[in-house]
């Protein structure tokens, strides 16, 4: 018989795993890392349940602990490539990997209904536009949400959006015009005149 701790962690945190599994792969963009990083939110949350306040706002504290392991596993691998391989093309590689690669997008979209070109600009967003753009836009957050997940402030929110946002205009512009839409262009820039 599961002890009353456990049925109120089971009651509050469990409603959230195919949430925090979204989260967790637009962070990792690889499946199992993703399922890693879910099992390793949990378990920390698991550990932790004592400090979380009846009645808040459970999905947000589960998203704060996913970007926080998901930020200490980066470091981790940081440091492991640069003690270990002694190559300095390593961790350029860690960086790329934290920035650039789009493979496990596709589970993204099982999981996620977006169009395959929104899924696969999204992945090729940098970290701090991807995450504000998935914590709102995706994940339906609100700004303070979102700036309490990111721990950043709510004008640091804003302007990440607007910055991944304007990104994947340029990207689905570009995406369409190799698609064949006559009409599609890239946003204007405001003050550029040439």
């Amino acid at each position: 018989m599961p002890s009353p701790v456990r049925e109120d962690f089971d009651r509050e945190v469990l409603a959230w795993m195919d949430d925090v599994y979204r989260f967790a792969m637009s962070l990792t963009r690889d499946a199992s890392k993703a399922e890693d990083l879910v099992q390793e939110t949990y378990l920390r949350a698991f550990r932790s349940w004592q400090t979380f306040q009846p009645g808040s706002d459970a999905r947000r504290w589960l998203f704060t602990i996913a970007r926080n392991a998901f930020l200490r596993g980066l470091e981790r691998e940081r440091h492991h490539v640069s003690l270990d391989d002694g190559d300095p093309d390593a961790l350029g590689a860690i960086q790329h990997y934290a920035g650039l690669v789009t493979d496990g997008t596709d589970q993204l979209l099982s999981r996620v209904d977006l169009a395959p070109a929104l899924t696969d600009a999204i992945g090729r967003l940098n970290e701090p536009f991807r995450s504000a753009v998935v914590l709102v836009d995706v994940e339906g957050q609100s700004y303070e949400e979102a700036a309490a997940v990111l721990e950043v402030p709510i004008g640091t929110v804003r302007s990440r959006l607007f910055r991944g946002r304007r990104q994947l205009q340029e990207m689905l512009a570009e995406y369409a015009r190799d698609a064949g839409f006559a009409a599609a262009r890239a946003p204007e820039r405001g003050g550029d005149d040439a």
